[in-house]
């Protein structure tokens, strides 16, 4: 492609007299992984729920796919190819990974006019299969509760529902926070699987180490505003954390990729 998948420019939003966007430029390419990074209170949680349309932008363009277009709603970000998995998840404990994965768009077998209706479970249940093992996500059986599940699974069961819509655009907010070593390799593993799908995902993380290790570049927020667009290639932490804190860094000076593949 030409363009970026999806794109904001200039975009402002306001919660009463604070500014919590203040011209914010963002785009997200094809296979492409961005990372959103930025102190507490810096907006990166306010230009996920913009691009979700849950709190829509005061002014500003959007464009996806290359049409200037109106995210006012949810459902407006979902109909364009935007998903979102937030960090609550928002899964149902008491139900299982194939009802979860369905829930609200389950698939009917046959119905009585619009009252009643007999939902189709062998052919969820298969979809469901058949999706796991397309992004190599191990959950041993469809029918187990998700409460039973660990929480690099129930991450994976969240992305995967996400996708049920053929998304271009997955956003993912903190989707290792609290996990273990190993949890937090399953998801990580998972976001490079979307990305190798051909979509574009943002992901936001306080943890550099995992932004790092997956993503392209780290689109940098401070303060409501751009603080820096890195090529995660050609930079080192320092830069980013300067970036983040507004001039304060790290210490140190050696390029994380370096520390990631066993630099001591």
């Amino acid at each position: 492609m030409t363009e970026p998948i999806l794109s904001l420019s200039n975009v402002h939003k306001h919660f009463a007299a604070v500014k919590a966007l203040n011209g914010v430029d963002f785009e997200v390419w094809p296979g492409e992984v961005v990372a959103l990074v930025g102190d507490n209170g810096a907006g990166k949680s306010t230009l996920v729920k913009v691009m979700s349309g849950v709190a829509p932008a005061d002014s500003g363009t959007i464009r996806f796919d290359g049409n200037e277009c109106e995210i006012a709603r949810p459902h407006d970000a979902t109909n364009l190819g935007i998903a979102t998995v937030f960090q609550d998840l928002a899964l149902c404990e008491n139900l299982d990974v194939s009802a979860n994965l369905f829930l609200g768009q389950e698939r009917a077998a046959w119905h009585v006019g619009p009252a009643f209706r007999w939902l189709d479970d062998v052919q969820m249940e298969k979809q469901t299969r058949q999706l796991l093992t397309t992004l190599s996500v191990k959950i041993p059986d469809v029918r187990t509760r998700v409460e039973s599940l660990s929480g690099g699974q129930r991450q994976a069961v969240a992305i995967t529902r996400a996708l049920l819509g053929e998304p271009k655009v997955v956003l993912l907010d903190e989707p290792t926070a609290a996990l273990g070593v190993e949890q937090t390799g399953l998801v990580l593993d998972l976001v490079e699987k979307l990305r190798d799908r051909g979509l574009g995902v943002v992901l936001i993380s306080h943890n550099l180490g995992d932004i790092f290790e997956v993503a392209d570049r780290a689109v940098v927020l401070r303060l409501g505003q751009n603080n820096g667009n890195f090529s995660l290639d050609t930079t080192t932490t320092d830069e980013v954390v300067s970036a983040i804190t507004g001039g304060a860094g790290a210490l140190r000076r050696r390029p994380v990729r370096a520390r990631l593949d066993g630099d001591k």
